[in-house]
């Protein structure tokens, strides 16, 4: 594969520009030189590669990897990556957008957490950047009025509802539907961006199961036995969850030694799919149905960035974090192509007319209303299995069939 774009190399000079070389410039030119060059555009992507989301930002980043060749093939100009760690903290991913913008980022991408991406909004909003969201659920983000900020993400509301239809659809399929259910989130800006939609969503779906308990929780907490007790002694037939990576991986451990197996668990977030969840836990980690921004396996671009993943990282399911992060940079690379221009105005406004149907994630395609959100998204249920993750909801995105209840864990 060809990655040639995505590396960073010396100093263009006058003889190689004169000679018509697009090499790439170094990541202290000034955009006026890069512009002036045609060496690309240059996007900045931030990504929690250290701290608690660590295993995340790593995951996205193979997104990252995979990006240029389909690009290629697809017809898009090339990409400058400049990366950047957030390292889980809103405060650092502040930091480092400015930092990328003053050498020379023209387009920003991250930074899959809601907290560090609000903040990285600011940012570009109050430098004229446009800032392309990867990943990020809070509603306030694409409610602020910015102009230079897009998200091609499902928002918490979107989630929750496409989440509870899929769930019927499950449900219904199956024949056996929980009266109960117990929720646990995380006490982050997603996780409470969702506790809250939750409340003024699920009355409009009629579903089938009340929520007997609500149980918030540290998401760098390093033990939650306390709290998967007090969910067991609810009752409920089934756990609804918002999750991080570790902290699912933690439920899921005190779940089995706390003997507690129920219907099933019915996660709206990150974690439960995660290639480290499926390998740390084996087969204690197959059955979880995840209602979540997903794919359409059927989809041509689909296809090629699956290819793509098990060729540069083989023994890597494709999931959420490298399908919206090559999203993100495929708007950024069609938007640079169409506006024929780096300068932020020419991109943002380009963006604004982003109107790409042949694309990976679940839906029509990618499209960006007044207030830069992409709202014509769906979501898919996907379900852990043998290791690997099928697509189980909505019909015609599928490629299986879901199995519900979940096997009890002492029975596997």
């Amino acid at each position: 594969m060809d990655r040639k774009p995505f590396t960073n190399s010396p100093r263009v000079t006058r003889r190689t520009f004169a000679a018509g070389t697009a090499a790439t410039v170094s990541l202290m030119a000034s955009p006026a030189i890069l512009r002036a060059q045609g060496a690309g555009l240059k996007v900045g992507v931030l990504l929690p590669r250290s701290g608690a989301q660590a295993g995340i930002g790593q995951d996205c980043q193979r997104g990252v990897d995979v990006t240029a060749g389909i690009l290629k093939q697809l017809g898009y100009p090339s990409l400058q990556i400049m990366n950047a760690d957030t390292e889980t903290n809103v405060e650092v991913a502040r930091a480092r957008a400015e930092k990328l913008i003053s050498d020379g980022a023209q387009l920003l991408v991250g930074a899959f957490d809601s907290g560090q991406s609000t903040a990285i909004a600011q940012v570009a909003e109050q430098k004229g950047i446009p800032f392309v969201i990867n990943i990020a659920a809070a509603p306030p983000i694409t409610e602020q009025g910015y102009k230079f900020v897009f998200r091609n993400f499902a928002t918490a509301p979107m989630i929750l509802s496409d989440a509870f239809v899929n769930q019927k659809e499950v449900f219904e399929a199956s024949g056996v539907a929980p009266k109960t259910v117990v929720f646990m989130h995380v006490n982050d800006t997603f996780g409470t961006a969702m506790q809250k939609g939750i409340g003024g969503l699920m009355p409009k779906f009629n579903m089938p199961y009340t929520i007997k308990e609500t149980i918030s929780y540290d998401p760098t907490a390093r033990d939650l036995s306390v709290e998967v007790s007090k969910a067991k002694a609810t009752g409920a037939e089934a756990l609804m969850v918002v999750s991080r990576l570790n902290d699912a991986i933690l439920i899921t451990r005190e779940m089995v030694k706390q003997r507690w197996s129920p219907m099933g668990v019915l996660s709206m977030g990150p974690g439960w799919y995660e290639d480290q969840y499926l390998k740390t836990l084996g087969k204690l980690a197959d059955g979880p149905l995840s209602f979540v921004p997903w794919y359409d396996p059927n989809k041509k671009v689909s296809k090629l960035l699956e290819a793509a993943l098990a060729k540069a990282h083989p023994g890597i399911n494709l999931n959420t974090n490298q399908i919206y992060t090559f999203e993100a940079l495929m708007v950024a690379a069609d938007a640079y192509k169409r506006a024929g221009s780096a300068d932020p105005k020419a991109l943002a406004d380009a963006i604004r007319k982003t109107n790409i149907t042949d694309n990976v994630s679940t839906g029509p395609g990618i499209q960006f209303d007044a207030k830069g959100q992409n709202d014509k998204l769906k979501n898919a249920g996907i379900q852990n299995r043998a290791g690997k993750l099928v697509t189980v909801a909505p019909k015609g995105a599928t490629n299986a069939k879901a199995e519900w209840p979940m096997k009890p864990y002492d029975k596997r």
